[in-house]
């Protein structure tokens, strides 16, 4: 061996494996990043309530922020744009409803009901999104479709066509039986456009329940047998 030629050095027993390299990409998260998933639904919530309040255009991020209790430049950590937040809630609504009404139709209990029972819980399930406490986010879509780029309605569309088919054999078997008489898809595009109309005048501090609307709503749709 040459004077200038040398040996590795051997490692020590006890020393530790060197740090591996983490990834390039985005920075290590703090804790309340970690916790996105809870300030994202809070900043939805927050924005569906101002939406419906005071409307898309007058409602700014700094308002959703301050209603979220974070700081004015938080909603873009989660959403690139005070549109994408607005098709978030939505979508969420969206989602929502569908969840509420397979709840309903995988009630064991609903598959042994009258055409005209089942659509009772169907009519009560669909208020219960547009009327119950907290439920702001369907109503922003019927108030704020235009503010939608195409994309985004094209999505959603999916969803709303998903959620009226499960409405169709019930109004398909109210129809056979001689209770509905008006053609099912037409019966479909009435019902639900008088449901959702309801969020511009129903108020329960007049006296108004969900209950008593929904049976008020069947009387008017079918002719009982």
């Amino acid at each position: 061996m040459t004077p200038t030629e040398t040996l590795p050095a051997a490692p020590a027993e006890d020393a530790a494996p060197p740090e591996a390299k983490r990834p390039r990409g985005r920075p290590r998260k703090t804790e309340d990043e970690r916790d996105d998933g809870n300030r994202r639904h809070e900043l939805l919530k927050a924005a569906a309530q101002l939406f419906r309040r005071q409307g898309f255009a007058a409602t700014t991020t700094r308002d959703i922020a301050n209603s979220a209790g974070m700081q004015s430049g938080s909603p873009f950590y989660h959403f690139k744009s005070k549109d994408a937040l607005l098709f978030a809630v939505m979508e969420a609504g969206m989602h929502s409803a569908l969840a509420n009404q397979q709840r309903v139709l995988g009630d064991a209990a609903y598959a042994a009901l009258s055409p005209a029972d089942k659509l009772r819980r169907l009519v009560h399930a669909h208020f219960e999104v547009l009327l119950g406490p907290g439920n702001d986010f369907v109503p922003v879509m019927l108030y704020e479709w235009r503010s939608l780029q195409r994309p985004q309605r094209k999505v959603l569309h999916k969803l709303i066509a998903a959620y009226e088919a499960l409405w169709m054999p019930v109004l398909q078997a109210l129809q056979d039986s001689g209770q509905l008489k008006a053609p099912v898809g037409v019966a479909r595009l009435l019902i639900l456009g008088a449901l959702n109309w309801s969020v511009q005048w129903f108020d329960p501090a007049k006296g108004a329940t969900v209950e008593a609307l929904g049976g008020h709503a069947v009387a008017m749709f079918i002719q009982e047998v």
